[in-house]
Order: structure tokens, then sequence, then C-alpha cells
């Protein structure tokens, strides 16, 4: 299941998960945790992500890890 924090956004012949509302890959988002960035950094770099959508994306991935 997607994440209502994300919407897919076409690029020529790609669909790219994006935050709503943005243009931002949420792909960016699980780059930066990974390299040890903290969400208050992320949020920083990219303040067009709002921060209850990030923490939804979150909330979601882990809810459907978990399932």
């Amino acid at each position: 299941m997607i994440s209502s924090a994300v919407h897919l956004h076409t690029v020529l012949f790609n669909v790219v998960p994006c935050f709503v509302g943005t243009q931002i890959p949420v792909k960016t988002l699980f780059d930066h945790l990974h390299a040890g960035s903290t969400l208050d950094e992320y949020l920083e770099q990219y303040p067009s992500v709002p921060q209850k959508l990030a923490i939804k994306l979150l909330q979601d991935s882990i809810r459907d890890l978990d399932a």
C-alpha cells in the first residue's frame, strides 16, 4: 500500500513516488536516514516537505513492514 503522504509523479517514462504537494522523491528521505542524517536535518534541506508528511510516510512504512 502506498502512503497517503505519497503521490506518483510521472517524469518522462518513469513514475516516481513523491511527497504529496511536492516533486521531492520519497527516496531522498530514506537515503538521508540511511546515511545517518536525522529527520530534522532532512527537513532543513528539503523545507517544502512538511514534517507531518515525512512522519506519516515513516509510520506507514513501519506498519507495512510489520504486516
